[in-house]
């Protein structure tokens, strides 16, 4: 009798992770949090249960982001993380699994190598690593190996990578350490200097799905939150709209289409008319950011392809590539 094997497709990034099968597509997704007892720093809770504690924890523990700008920032935590999360999927595994783990387009071989090891530690048989863009790719269906071009966009929690990709290669790429974090740093430092209150990395987030926008909504819809006041120290609730909420996250913005205008200005001519033909493919949880789209094809005279699911593109992609042994040679 052959033992169970499964091979898995893990997205490591700063906000969440995403692990995916071939078969069965994405299988798990939770938050990239680890909280710690502060004594001896083991571990105390991992994912989604480690979320809801953030900014809340009691004197002995700490929540922690162990990826930073889609890196690795703290080795342990992230070595912890993926145990718990790879053995949540591959508990019934006899065999430890093959692993293809994506990374930023800009990383360095010296943090591909600290992934790969990390996941190698955390009960991982054999690990490839892919870059972001090229699973994006796969995951949303699209035939890589052609000799034409795609554009890809894919927008994180830390990174946002854009790349030109042809014949199973990137032709021309970009990378920021501008998005989600830093959308929800810009909101942080706008209420603190327009209201004069201060809030949280949750409530900032929370304000960003709940009304975020870069592009003008039909109307202008308000939500409510809560911070502390820098003029009494008391707390204090305030409304705030969509419109101010798209102001203060302009410039951050503005940053990710200069790159994208400046990867479109280095890409061949005839792969920049592939892609005046198919359009931009936008993934990532920032491109769920209302009308960033609209901004972008606005900007850029581009169309701007999203899918269903575009937080899911990279973690699906990860998961197919054991069907395309080419790319992870």
């Amino acid at each position: 009798m052959l033992s169970y094997v499964q091979d898995i497709g893990i997205d490591l990034g700063t906000s969440s992770v995403l692990i995916s099968t071939k078969s069965r597509g994405v299988v798990l997704r939770e938050p990239s949090v680890v909280t710690l007892y502060r004594s001896g720093k083991t571990v105390h809770a991992v994912g989604q249960a480690s979320a809801t504690m953030l900014g809340r924890t009691p004197v002995g523990i700490v929540a922690v982001r162990p990826m930073k700008d889609g890196v690795i920032a703290d080795y342990s935590a992230t070595e912890h993380m993926l145990r718990a999360l790879i053995k949540k999927v591959c508990s019934h595994n006899v065999i430890k699994p093959r692993a293809v783990i994506s990374v930023p387009g800009g990383a360095t071989e010296v943090e591909k190598r600290a992934v790969k090891d990390a996941a190698l530690v955390s009960g991982v048989r054999k690990a490839y690593i892919v870059s972001a863009p090229i699973a994006a790719a796969v995951g949303l269906g699209i035939d890589i190996s052609r000799p034409e071009g795609c554009m890809v966009i894919d927008i994180g929690g830390g990174v946002t990578d854009i790349a030109v990709i042809s014949m199973n290669g990137i032709v021309v790429s970009g990378s920021l350490k501008t998005a989600g974090e830093r959308f929800d740093d810009a909101i942080v430092r706008y209420v603190r200097k327009k209201f004069a209150i201060i809030i949280g990395e949750r409530t900032a987030e929370y304000i960003k799905k709940e009304i975020g926008c870069v592009y003008p909504r039909p109307e202008d819809i308000t939500a409510e939150l809560k911070g502390r006041s820098l003029l009494s120290g008391l707390p204090q609730t305030i409304v705030m709209s969509s419109s101010e909420v798209m102001e203060a996250l302009s410039d951050t913005v503005n940053l990710i289409i200069e790159e994208i205008s400046n990867v479109l200005e280095q890409t061949p001519p005839e792969l920049s008319g592939d892609i005046a033909e198919k359009g931009i493919y936008l993934v990532g949880g920032g491109s769920m950011l209302y009308g960033f789209d609209k901004l972008i094809s606005s900007s850029l005279g581009i169309k701007v392809n999203v899918p269903d699911d575009p937080i899911a593109a990279v973690g699906r992609g990860t998961g197919k590539l054991f069907s395309k042994p080419e790319l992870l040679s």
